[in-house]
Order: structure tokens, then C-alpha cells, then sequence
């Protein structure tokens, strides 16, 4: 059964950091692209960032470029999401989804995921 389980989510002061996981299961991790998304209340879900699977290019919207970090320990079967310099547009639910299979580059539209985590929390507020 494939699954995602994210964590790591939680209350932050602007300018912090935190750094979710999305830990997998069902599925060789590898070999598929991995992408992490939000939604703040009131707003459409946003793609945040992805990878490509097979040490795949990793890709980042314009609104967290330069902060955020994606990266993969397929040993551990997870990806994590590290975020620094949070600010308190941030705030959203963060979810982690699985996408295509072999596929070096990815994309941010949700059609491209099939499996989706149940989503952590992420409230940046002083």
C-alpha cells in the first residue's frame, strides 16, 4: 500500500526554520518524483517544490527560491522539505505527493500526483 506521512510541522517566528519529512512506503522512493505543496486557508493549493526521480533536478516556485530545500534520503525512504527564513505568508498546510516514475524533470501542477500525504501544519507567527 503506498503511503506519505508527513512531519515536522509546527509553530515558528518569522525568520526561522523548520524542516518537514514526508516519510514513504509502498513504493521505491527512488524511483519516483516526490513534490511538496500548500494551502493556507482561503487559497487554492500551491505547488512549493519537487524533485525528479533518480537523484533527479530538483524545481521551486519563485515564492520560496533561495529558502526552501528539497532533498532525499532513499535509505530512510523519506524527502524532506527544509525552510528557512519563514515568513508569515508561509503559513499553510504542507503536503507531500507522489508523482510520475522515471522522470528526471518535475512540475507543480497537482494532475502530475496521484498519492497525497495527509499534510502537516506550518503556522509562522511571532
Amino acid at each position: 500500500q503506498v503511503q506519505l506521512v508527513e512531519s515536522g510541522g509546527g509553530l515558528v517566528q518569522p525568520g526561522g526554520s523548520l524542516r518537514l519529512s514526508c516519510t514513504t512506503s509502498g513504493f521505491t522512493l527512488d524511483h519516483y518524483t516526490i513534490g511538496w505543496f500548500r494551502q493556507a486557508p482561503g487559497k487554492e493549493r500551491e505547488g512549493v517544490s519537487c524533485m525528479g526521480s533518480v537523484n533527479g533536478s530538483a524545481f521551486y516556485a519563485d515564492s520560496v527560491k533561495g529558502r526552501f530545500t528539497i532533498s532525499r534520503d532513499n535509505a530512510k525512504n523519506t524527502v524532506y522539505l527544509q525552510m528557512s527564513s519563514l515568513q508569515p505568508e508561509d503559513t499553510a498546510v504542507y503536503y507531500c505527493a507522489l508523482g510520475g516514475a522515471y522522470n528526471y524533470y518535475c512540475g507543480l501542477s497537482d494532475y502530475e500526483y496521484d498519492v497525497w500525504g495527509q499534510g502537516t501544519q506550518v503556522t509562522v507567527s511571532s
